[in-house]
């Protein structure tokens, strides 16, 4: 069963285990989402199309995360008068794995599990970087459980006061020795 559902401006045609890549949406990773937006329903041998939705249809996905997408280069020039210039943008959105579809009498979920991996971890580990693989980690554990209290760091210390001599007043300092004019040259010619 294939459903086709409407957000962000953009249709996308879903069935249930899809990872779906869409225009940023409020939530956080982990949350469940649900699509009232049905524009078509399919099936083996019958489609519902909707006028302009299906009624009482409806697809559920769980947010895996919210991230920045590819950039895009801006640039503009005006030739033969020196002008140029360059901007970036990268767009945000929001990464979904579709887990059911319902509607038209039917119902169909999917029974695998959903995978909260980033694709910034998946990146880093495809470049065997273990030390952003462990950050990375960390701070997805620190967003799944906040509860965590953070470990402060300890204070700092005062230093040691300076040395004193035996007489109790304090150790003369060193003057700075005077630099040496440089020899001067005459020219005998």
């Amino acid at each position: 069963m294939y459903a086709v559902i409407k957000t962000g401006g953009k249709q996308y045609r879903v069935q249930p285990g899809d990872v779906l890549v869409v225009e940023k949406l409020d939530g956080k990773p982990g949350a469940n989402v649900a699509f009232g937006d049905v524009l078509m329903l399919g099936d083996d041998d019958a489609v519902t199309v909707g006028e302009p939705t299906v009624a009482g249809a409806s697809v559920n996905a769980t947010l895996v995360e919210t991230r920045k997408g590819e950039k895009v280069k801006i640039f503009k020039k005006i030739r033969r008068q020196g002008y140029r210039r360059t901007k970036g943008h990268r767009q945000t959105e929001t990464v979904l794995r579709v887990t059911a579809i319902e509607g038209a009498g039917k119902s169909v979920t999917w029974d695998g599990v959903v995978d909260m991996t980033t694709k910034a971890m998946m990146n880093a580990r495809a470049r065997n970087l273990t030390h952003v693989v462990a950050a990375l980690e960390a701070a997805a554990a620190a967003t799944v459980a906040p509860a965590v209290e953070a470990v402060k760091a300890p204070a700092k210390t005062k230093t040691a006061p300076k040395a004193e001599t035996a007489g109790g007043t304090a150790a003369p300092t060193k003057k700075a020795v005077p630099k040496k004019a440089a020899a001067k040259t005459t020219d005998a010619e």
